[in-house]
């Protein structure tokens, strides 16, 4: 994506850079006339989180993202579908090629932000000139952005070695599948069925002589809610966990009825020889069950915001090792440590390495900011009502940003999205009109 966005920059005149960690600047001079006008900066993220269903057969590295446009919105079934934040690249690129009357434009694409911000992170003074910035990375048409959550990423490693599944034993796979799935941040308070915890949870309610763990896995990246989660169990009553494993389906079918139309449980005969080694997995699945997830606490000054959230996102096996992946997000940093703290010192507890990394700082909320004010009589202008001014619980670059330029100017707004970091994104064309207008209109008046 880097590659590409130097190559288009070069077919199309315009400066670029690159920075040594792969972030892009494209800059369009003034118009005439407007050469006094102060330049922006436009910022959009280079990358997406690509996830799929399983028994999807697609490569995202070579596959182009197979879209359906259905009842007005763009939508991917199977796959992520890029919108986040490949929508707001391709704005900036449509209004570097446009004839607007414009001051100076930069358009920034740093890299990596799904997985860590790093590109944000790695930003360099003087690698653009703008004092103000606008973030392209929010999906809710309507709402203009002036906070988020900061947030850190808190990650545990089992080492195992493995026992013979005792004699008398029978296997069995236990699946928990058709979640939604989300956003770790934004869907995290809608109460999405989490597969990791679920299933995490009723395991560890089955320990007891004769239970053996031959495999558990599920989840998929660490800012998303997970989907899908699958454990291969021995017992000598296994049919009665079966069972149990059923009708606690039943229960948990009932209690998420209303947001989880999808939701299943299934269970089916399997083979294994080996199991990993009691202990491990006794202190496993207890971490598991202990560990929190979904909304802490919400804000008590923003109405509907979530303050502090913590996500159980993913398990990974492989040989000799088991990874749990976990992210926790707050816009108060107290309460973003205490809680970091908290899951690291479940894990440690349980007998696992630690490591707790890629923390982003939160953008506090500016009500005095210019380019606020500049976005707000724009959209009265455009649609004659009032837009929403809002902070968001997911974490977004402008605190990174802050923290390193701290006299920036910003907000976020974009068009809306659904299902961001799952299988069945979409994306609202009748707002993406609406982003594109306003956009057009703050870049051509902004002063």
């Amino acid at each position: 994506m880097t590659d590409f966005l130097c190559k288009w920059a070069e077919e199309h005149h315009f400066e670029h850079k690159k920075d040594a960690i792969g972030n892009v600047l494209i800059i369009k001079e003034a118009a005439p006339g407007k050469e006094n006008v102060p330049a922006i900066v436009l910022q959009a993220h280079q990358d997406m989180v690509c996830e799929k269903n399983a028994g999807f057969e697609f490569d995202f590295g070579k596959d182009p993202i197979p879209y359906e446009i259905e009842d007005g919105w763009m939508i991917s079934k199977n796959t992520t579908l890029g919108a986040d934040d490949g929508i707001g690249v391709a704005a900036c690129l449509a209004l570097l090629e446009s004839d607007a009357p414009a001051g100076k434009i930069e358009c920034l694409f740093t890299i990596s932000e799904e997985t860590g911000m790093d590109g944000a992170n790695a930003l360099q003074e003087g690698f653009f000139s703008g004092k103000t910035l606008v973030n392209l990375d929010s999906e809710d048409e309507g709402q203009l952005f002036i906070g988020c959550a900061g947030g850190e990423h808190t990650d545990a490693y089992f080492k195992y070695d493995t026992e013979k599944v005792q004699h008398g034993s029978d296997v069995i796979c236990l699946c928990i599948d058709g979640g939604i799935g989300g956003h770790s941040g934004d869907d995290i308070n809608k109460h999405r069925a989490n597969t990791v915890k679920l299933l995490s949870d009723f395991l560890a309610g089955e320990i007891r002589p004769g239970f053996q763990l031959v495999s558990l896995q599920g989840g998929g990246k660490s800012n998303a809610i997970a989907r899908e989660c699958k454990a291969v169990i021995a017992s000598p009553d296994a049919e009665g966990v079966a069972g149990r494993f059923m009708a606690y389906g039943n229960k948990i079918k009932a209690e998420y009825a209303g947001t989880e139309p999808t939701l299943s449980f299934s269970t089916a005969k399997a083979k294994a020889h080996k199991a990993i080694e009691s202990k491990v997995a006794e202190a496993l699945l207890k971490a598991l069950a202990a560990c929190p997830h979904g909304m802490v606490k919400m804000s008590p000054d923003i109405e509907n915001l979530v303050q502090t959230s913590t996500n159980l996102a993913a398990v990974f096996m492989g040989e000799g090792e088991i990874k749990v992946a976990t992210s926790q997000r707050s816009s108060v940093v107290a309460e973003l440590d205490e809680l970091v703290e908290k899951v690291a010192a479940i894990f440690k507890e349980a007998g696992a390495e630690v490591k707790c990394y890629s923390k982003y700082p939160g953008w506090n909320p500016n009500l005095k900011s210019n380019i606020l004010q500049v976005c707000v009589k724009s959209y009265r202008k455009l649609f004659d009502e009032e837009p929403l001014v809002l902070a968001i619980h997911a974490g977004l670059e402008c605190g990174l940003f802050l923290e390193k330029f701290p006299d920036l100017d910003m907000i976020s707004f974009g068009p809306t999205l659904r299902g961001v970091h799952a299988p069945g994104e979409k994306l609202e064309l009748a707002s993406m009109d609406k982003f594109v207008k306003l956009l057009d209109d703050v870049v051509c008046n902004f002063k």
